[in-house]
């Protein structure tokens, strides 16, 4: 029978086991493109009629996120979430309110570029000044697309803009690919964060969430959305519902990967959303809800909205229950 929700903590506990799996290998590629792509079938029903073949595309399956891979989706908890992992904890104390796989080690996707703002900020580099993109910064990894062409020029502020509200991709990677010593003294400075906050479990290979071998946990993740919540641009740029951006002789309006912010039920301080197959959709968040500041991580959620929707589940049960938990005095963390 399922327990009922009630005003206590609730806590989902992954095997130790699971929370430390190797990383499954990639796939290996289709050895024929021709059968991986596209066939061809059909023909002539009638002498007097040509019926020209059919092209039958095949798309391959989308891969697997190293959540499912673990099992990770089949752990339950009492609020149905999408979300394989997931943690909601109280900024000022660090009481944990909800707890799911919270130390399994995954893939973050974007989330990445949480990280990459907050070394960019701390290295108080100038942020007007010009930086260009490069072939160097076109993604190779995912062959994903972007709105900003090879040779665009915007400041490192409007790029560290469409980093962390529309997730630009080449906008992250100019960041790192400009940071003093390059992209690998980037990349070093960013691992060296993680370990000074205390994020034992992170790891980071590049700063844009492009490669599954960035990962980290949703403890970690929480100690990171703490620390970029002290950095007012931080706060300001991840959580802009909408900004123009001159690129040439066009403006383009690029908007926030994040819904919420655009709603007046949230009151939403910092935000990040991230996607890739490896890692399913993710989310993280800061805001203020039930007269407290919380901070709330969702990893390798099923479903294009439904990370949004976990958020939402969350936020409707914290304002139904968290004055009766905050007066219970058995309420432990």
């Amino acid at each position: 029978m399922r327990r009922r929700l009630g005003a206590v903590m609730l806590a989902v506990v992954l095997p130790v086991s699971v929370a430390h799996a190797v990383a499954p290998e990639t796939t290996k590629k289709a050895r024929s493109k021709h059968h991986a792509k596209v066939s061809s079938v059909g023909a002539p029903t009638h002498a007097s009629k040509k019926v020209l073949p059919r092209s039958v595309v095949r798309l391959a399956p989308e891969k697997a996120s190293f959540g499912a891979l673990y099992g990770l989706h089949g752990t339950a908890d009492a609020l149905e979430l999408k979300s394989s992992v997931a943690l909601v904890m109280d900024q000022d104390t660090h009481e944990v309110l909800f707890s799911k796989n919270s130390q399994a080690v995954l893939p973050i996707a974007s989330l990445t570029k949480l990280m990459t703002a907050l070394v960019v900020a701390e290295a108080s580099l100038p942020l007007d000044e010009t930086l260009t993109v490069t072939e160097d910064d076109v993604d190779t990894e995912k062959g994903s697309r972007s709105r900003l062409v090879v040779g665009t020029q915007l400041s490192r502020e409007k790029m560290l803009h469409l980093a962390l509200m529309s997730s630009e991709n080449r906008a992250a990677h100019v960041l790192g690919r400009s940071y003093p010593g390059g992209l690998d003294a980037f990349v070093s400075a960013m691992n060296a964060k993680a370990r000074m906050l205390g994020m034992m479990d992170t790891r980071y290979v590049e700063p844009t969430g492009l490669s599954s071998k960035n990962q980290s946990s949703a403890r970690d993740l929480a100690t990171l959305v703490s620390a970029a919540h002290e950095h007012q641009i931080i706060r300001e740029l991840s959580t802009s519902p909408e900004y123009q951006v001159e690129v040439g002789r066009r403006e383009l309006t690029f908007r926030n990967t994040n819904g919420l912010v655009r709603s007046p039920s949230w009151e939403i301080g910092l935000q990040k959303t991230g996607y890739i197959s490896e890692a399913g959709r993710c989310l993280v968040m800061q805001a203020k809800m039930a007269g407290r500041k919380l901070i709330m991580v969702f990893l390798d959620s099923a479903g294009k909205y439904s990370r949004l929707a976990d958020a939402e589940r969350v936020r409707h049960w914290i304002n139904a229950t968290l004055p009766t938990a905050r007066s219970d005095p058995g309420l432990s963390s």
